[in-house]
């Protein structure tokens, strides 16, 4: 394949060669088709990065061409080009996996902002399809999904790590996803055959947490009737999971000390040591260093169980990974809630972005779910299916940030103040600031001329400018009309 590749999919033969002439001044490497059968004919040939095709074509349209190139399976962004009386036909476009769609006529700074983002997602796409080989090759557990820096760098060591039996300690706030990489590292060790056990310390009384740990006798206190096994012996040739272990009674740190060093435990109210064949690995959300300074954890155990450190990024510090944790939530929960769910909605994809998942990876999985629930089949999960407290946390600050005077302000004022905040937002792309305040592409090019809005150096305080794109004006009337 070639890079950055697009194909351009149009019956018109000047439309075609208008757009390649715009994208190939771009850097791009652009092909053309003047029907949908030719188009996937090239793109089983040569997959493309991008499809920009128009939606109303004889034989084949866009949305046939578009079913039949997602079922090649290969990572690619399909843009639909269409006229304003068939926009409802892009939205359905975008539910079959189109990436975005054009509405004509659009502009030349529009259609290349699509086109660079296009490109984009497929690189992401591409990019991902790689880890997952990677990570199949290598680990077989479910939802460790991610392709930012930050996992790129927890994969990496994951893979050094899973061959040994080193002590690992595993930093990462509440619902970051510490049990599952602990599992990974077990179901990918040469421990694999033998027993994972957990136990989240915090969770269990100081009283029972020993016994637990360690078992007991029959008779070592008041209600032993008979002998247990405690996870230290049960974990016998595997691995033992302390979750939060920095919750540990300080008394009991001394216990797991020495069990970690002499490989060897003894149960309540035993007299004989046991052998202990065990891969220790622990998991907590605080700094154990500054539970050390505290006097709340011992040195000699945090140097014990810190041969290597595995720390976890916080959801709200990798972004670019929420539209595949997305993805992965939404096959894992409509398969077992009998659900079909095209997908996710813009309105509620910018929301999801923008929240700061104090929760983290736990937190995003579980609105997921609850809006599967909520939804109906054939569904896009959209703002009104996500909780309260989401979508107003990523609209606070949206209101405009002037109040009305004593004495009175101009609605003239105050519309002007409303388009040049929607141009800002959308980049001074006039199509989709029209969109968002619901009008007309000509309505709102009258009202930019009206107010002498012109795209200049100023921001909306010193009275934004903008001048609309003249970067066209060497195409005749007829051909800028099919664009």
């Amino acid at each position: 394949m070639k890079e950055d590749a697009i194909l351009v999919v149009d019956d018109e033969k000047g439309q075609r060669e208008i757009l390649k002439t715009i994208l190939a001044n771009q850097g791009y490497e652009v092909s053309t088709s003047p029907n949908g059968m030719e188009a996937l004919r090239l793109f089983k040939e040569t997959p493309f990065d991008v499809v920009l095709t128009d939606l109303k074509m004889p034989g084949w349209d866009g949305l046939e061409l578009l079913r039949n190139i997602l079922k090649e399976k290969t990572p690619v962004s399909v843009v639909i080009m269409t006229a304003h009386g068939t926009i409802n036909s892009a939205v359905e476009a975008m539910k079959f996996g189109a990436f975005d769609y054009l509405v004509k006529p659009f502009e030349m700074d529009e259609l290349l902002v699509v086109a660079k983002k296009a490109v984009e997602k497929t690189h992401l796409l591409k990019e991902n399809t790689f880890l997952r080989e990677q990570l199949e090759e290598r680990f077989s557990i479910d939802g460790i999904v991610g392709k930012s820096g930050m996992m790129w760098e927890v994969f990496k060591i994951l893979k050094k790590v899973c061959a040994t039996n080193s002590t690992v300690l595993i930093y990462g706030e509440s619902g970051t996803g510490k049990e599952l990489i602990a599992k990974a590292i077990h179901y990918n060790s040469p421990r694999r055959d033998k027993p994972f056990m957990t136990i989240n310390c915090a969770a269990i009384p100081e009283t029972l947490l020993e016994s637990e740990l360690f078992g007991y006798e029959k008779g070592a206190f008041t209600g032993a009737n008979a002998r247990k096994i405690g996870l230290f012996e049960a974990a016998g040739g595997g691995t033992l999971f302390l979750d939060e272990i920095a919750e540990l009674p300080f008394a009991l740190q001394a216990k797991l000390l020495r069990a970690l060093q002499e490989r060897e435990m003894r149960r309540l109210g035993g007299k004989d040591n046991i052998k202990i064949d065990v891969r220790i690995i622990a998991a907590t959300n605080k700094r154990l260093e500054d539970e050390i300074k505290k006097g709340r954890f011992r040195e000699d155990l945090f140097y014990r169980l810190n041969v290597l450190a595995l720390k976890l990024p916080a959801l709200r510090d990798r972004p670019e990974d929420i539209p595949l944790l997305l993805d992965h939530f939404i096959k894992k929960h409509t398969g077992t809630l009998n659900k079909k769910i095209t997908g996710v909605a813009k309105d509620a994809m910018e929301i999801l972005l923008k929240h700061n998942w104090p929760g983290n990876v736990r937190q995003l999985e579980s609105t997921i779910e609850r809006a599967i629930l909520l939804a109906d089949d054939g569904e896009d999960i959209d703002a009104k299916l996500l909780p309260a407290d989401i979508t107003r946390q990523a609209f606070q600050g949206s209101r405009l940030d002037f109040d009305i005077p004593y004495g009175g302000i101009s609605f003239e004022e105050l519309e002007k103040e409303l388009i040049i905040k929607a141009m800002e937002k959308t980049g001074f792309v006039i199509a989709k600031a029209a969109q968002l305040l619901g009008m007309s592409y000509k309505t709102l090019q009258y009202r930019l001329n009206k107010f002498s809005i012109q795209k200049g150096a100023g921001s909306v305080a010193k009275g934004l400018s903008y001048t609309p794109n003249k970067a066209l004006d060497t195409l005749n009337e007829a051909e800028k009309e099919k664009i």
